[in-house]
C-alpha cells in the first residue's frame, strides 16, 4: 500500500464534501483524509496502486488547489 500526502486548500466540511465524489470514483483507494485543522491542510490517501495523478486531477476537478507534500 502506498500513501500519499498533499499539501491543499481544502480548509472546511464543506470542501471536504465537494471533492468526496471525485475521490470515492477513484479505485483502489482504501481510505483519504484531510487534516483542516493543519496550516497545510494535508490530504492523505492510502491506496492499493493508483499514481499519485488521478488523485491530483480529482481535486483539481473540484476546484481546489494540491501539491505533493514530503
Amino acid at each position: 500500500m502506498k500513501t500519499f500526502k498533499f499539501k491543499t486548500n481544502i480548509n472546511c466540511n464543506g470542501c471536504v464534501n465537494a471533492v468526496t465524489p471525485l475521490l470515492s470514483k477513484i479505485e483502489n483507494i482504501r481510505s483519504w483524509q484531510v487534516d483542516i485543522d493543519d496550516p497545510y491542510k494535508i490530504l492523505s490517501v492510502d491506496t492499493e496502486d493508483q499514481s499519485d495523478e488521478l488523485i491530483r486531477k480529482a481535486v483539481l476537478k473540484a476546484g481546489f488547489e494540491i501539491e505533493r507534500f514530503n
